[in-house]
C-alpha cells in the first residue's frame, strides 16, 4: 500500500468538543446520542423467552453462584431470599424477580459537562471507546507493542474529539509504563482533564474504586450529597464464568451501589468454553450470573441503577480462541436484548472483532457486532471504536474507522430519511423533470443537496481512476492521517483551574500514600 499523502483540510464543521480557530480536521456529525427508532429484532418466540428465563432461574435456584466475598454472602444471607452453603448462594425466582423489579428501567449518568449526560434505558443508544487492551498497534509502528501513557492519552483525545463516542470506558490501552499501584490515578487524571464525557471506574480493590469516585466528584465540582444524588460515573464488572463473582469486583460493586452510581454487570461467557456450547444455554448462564449481581445491589440500596450486559460469543473449536462478530455472537446479543426487556433492565453490548490489524475482517466483524447491538436494543455499546485481537490490542486507525460505522448508525436513526410529507414525496419535482433531463439542477434538489445524504469523513467515493490518481490511499492509511491530525490539533475541554489543582493535589497525596495494592 502506498504511503498516505497529506490531506487537504476542509473548512467548517467542528473538531469534536475541542474549540479551535480555523478549519476542522474532519467534518463530523454533531453530538447526538441516537434514539433507536426501529423495533428490536426478537429472534425468540414467547416460549423461547420463557425457556431461557426458566433456565436462568433454575441455575440460580438449584445450582447457585459462588460469591467470593464474605460481606456479600452475609448481606444476601440477611435478605431472607437466599439459601447459602459456604460461598455458594442459591436464590428463589420470586425473590430474584422482586429484587430486580426495584431497579429502574431508565436512568441517567451526568459527567462534569452536563451537556454530555447519557440516558441508560428505553431506546437510547450510547457508544463508548475501546477499553482495557494491554497492547497497542498503529501504522507508524507497524507492530504490536506494550501500551504506554502517551498511547492511552492519544486514545482519550480521540474519544473526546469524536462526537459519536459518548462515554469513556476503562483504560483505552493499559499504560504499563505506570506502576499498577498508581496507574488508576494518572489515567483518571488524564481522562477527567482530556475529556468531559461519562467516565468509568474499575472494580479492582477498595482504593481504586474510592479514588475514582472521589476524583469524579472533584472534577464535577460536587459535594458529597450532590455526588450521591444521582449517577455521575459507572462501573462494569464481569463474572468469573462459570458461576462465580470474585472478591475485588464484588467489593467495588457494593461500594458503588452504596453511593448510588451506575452499575453494569457483564458476564464473559464463551460458548463451548466457559458456558454451554449452545447459545440458549450460554445466554441462560449469562443471565443468571448477571441477575444475581443486580439482586445484591438492590438488597444494598433498593433502586440502585443497574444494567445487564452480554459478552456471549463462541470459540474457534479448532484452536479454542475467542471468535467475535460471528452469526452466533449476533444472535446471542439479540436474545439477551429480548430478555433484558423482559426483566425491564437497560442492556450493554459490545463492538468487537478477532482481527489482528484494521483490515477487512476487522471491519465486517465489528460492523456485525455493532449492528447486532442496535438490533438488540442495547443502551450502552462498549468497545465501539479501536478494538482488535479479541480485546488485546487498541488501534487508533481502527478507532477512526469504527467511528465511520457509528456515524452510519447515527444517520440511519435519523427519522428525516423516512419523512413522507408532500415535499418528500416530491410529485411536483417529478412533474418538473418528467421523462426528460435529470434532477441535479432543479430547485428541489438545490434546496436539499447539502443535507440529503450522509457525508463520510473517511470513505472514498471516487472511482478507481480518480482514487489512483490521488495516490491510491487505502482506508487504514487515510485513518492514520486523520488520527495524526486530530492529535496534533487537539485542545482539551475547559476545566476550572481550582478544580484542576484540587485533582492534582489529590493524585499527589494518594501517590504519596502508596496508591492501591497490586495483589487481590
Amino acid at each position: 500500500m502506498a504511503e498516505a499523502p497529506k490531506r487537504r483540510k476542509r473548512s467548517g464543521g467542528r473538531a469534536g468538543n475541542a474549540q479551535r480557530r480555523g478549519g476542522a480536521v474532519i467534518e463530523q456529525m454533531p453530538w447526538n446520542p441516537p434514539i433507536n427508532i426501529d423495533r428490536p429484532i426478537e429472534p425468540l418466540s414467547h416460549e423461547g423467552v420463557e425457556a431461557i428465563h426458566n433456565g436462568a432461574m433454575q441455575i440460580l435456584e438449584e445450582i447457585g453462584i459462588q460469591f467470593l466475598h464474605e460481606e456479600a454472602v452475609e448481606i444476601l444471607r440477611g435478605s431472607g431470599g437466599c439459601t447459602i452453603n459456604g460461598e455458594n448462594v442459591c436464590m428463589g425466582r420470586d425473590f430474584v424477580m422482586e429484587m430486580i423489579g426495584k431497579a429502574p428501567s431508565e436512568w441517567t449518568i451526568t459527567p462534569r459537562n452536563p451537556d454530555h449526560t447519557l440516558t441508560m434505558g428505553a431506546r437510547h443508544i450510547n457508544f463508548g471507546n475501546v477499553s482495557s487492551p494491554p497492547s497497542y498497534w498503529d501504522m507508524k509502528l507497524g507492530r504490536k507493542v506494550t501500551g504506554t501513557r502517551e498511547m492511552c492519552r492519544d486514545l482519550l483525545k480521540l474519544s473526546q474529539f469524536f462526537n459519536c463516542i459518548h462515554f469513556v470506558g476503562g483504560y483505552p490501552v493499559e499504560p504499563q509504563d505506570i506502576h499498577a499501584s498508581v496507574r488508576h490515578l494518572d489515567v483518571l487524571y488524564d481522562k477527567l482533564t482530556l475529556t468531559d464525557k461519562v467516565a468509568h471506574a474499575y472494580c479492582l480493590g477498595k482504593e481504586r474504586v474510592e479514588d475514582v469516585m472521589e476524583m469524579v466528584r472533584i472534577a464535577g465540582g460536587l459535594n458529597e450529597e450532590e455526588f450521591e444524588a444521582r449517577p455521575h460515573m459507572y462501573t462494569n464488572i464481569n463474572s468469573t464464568s462459570p458461576l462465580k463473582h470474585d472478591y475485588p469486583m464484588l467489593d467495588g460493586w457494593m461500594r458503588i451501589a452504596r453511593r448510588n452510581q451506575g452499575l453494569v454487570v457483564t458476564p464473559f461467557t464463551l460458548a463451548g468454553a466457559m458456558a454451554p456450547v449452545t447459545m440458549a444455554g450460554a445466554v441462560a448462564q449469562s443471565l443468571a450470573e448477571s441477575l444475581c449481581a443486580v439482586v445484591l445491589a438492590q438488597v444494598i440500596r433498593p433502586g440502585a441503577c443497574c444494567a445487564i450486559g452480554t459478552f456471549t460469543s463462541n470459540v474457534d473449536m479448532k484452536s479454542g480462541a475467542p471468535a467475535f462478530g460471528t452469526p452466533e455472537y449476533m444472535r446471542a446479543t439479540q436474545m439477551t436484548g429480548q430478555l433484558a426487556r423482559f426483566y425491564g433492565l437497560p442492556m450493554r453490548a459490545s463492538g468487537v472483532c478477532a482481527a489482528n490489524v484494521p483490515d477487512g475482517q476487522a471491519m465486517w466483524e465489528t460492523s456485525n457486532s455493532l449492528w447486532s447491538a442496535v438490533q438488540a436494543g442495547a443502551n450502552m455499546v462498549y468497545h465501539s471504536a479501536g478494538w482488535l485481537e479479541g480485546g488485546l490490542i487498541a488501534s487508533p486507525e481502527k478507532f477512526v474507522m469504527d467511528c465511520e460505522i457509528i456515524q452510519h448508525i447515527q444517520r440511519y436513526m435519523d427519522s428525516a430519511i423516512m419523512a413522507t410529507g408532500p415535499d418528500d414525496i416530491a410529485v411536483e419535482a417529478v412533474r418538473e423533470v418528467g421523462d426528460q433531463g435529470h434532477f441535479f439542477g432543479i430547485q428541489h434538489t438545490q434546496d436539499r443537496y447539502t443535507t440529503a445524504f450522509y457525508q463520510p469523513f473517511l470513505s472514498d467515493w471516487r472511482n478507481y481512476e480518480a482514487w489512483e490518481a490521488a495516490g491510491g490511499v487505502w482506508t487504514a492509511q487515510r485513518a492514520h492521517q486523520i488520527y495524526q491530525e486530530i492529535i496534533a490539533e487537539f485542545v482539551a475541554p475547559p476545566m476550572d483551574e481550582a478544580i484542576r489543582e484540587e485533582l492534582e493535589s489529590f493524585v499527589e497525596r494518594r501517590k504519596a500514600e502508596g496508591g492501591a495494592p497490586t495483589d487481590f
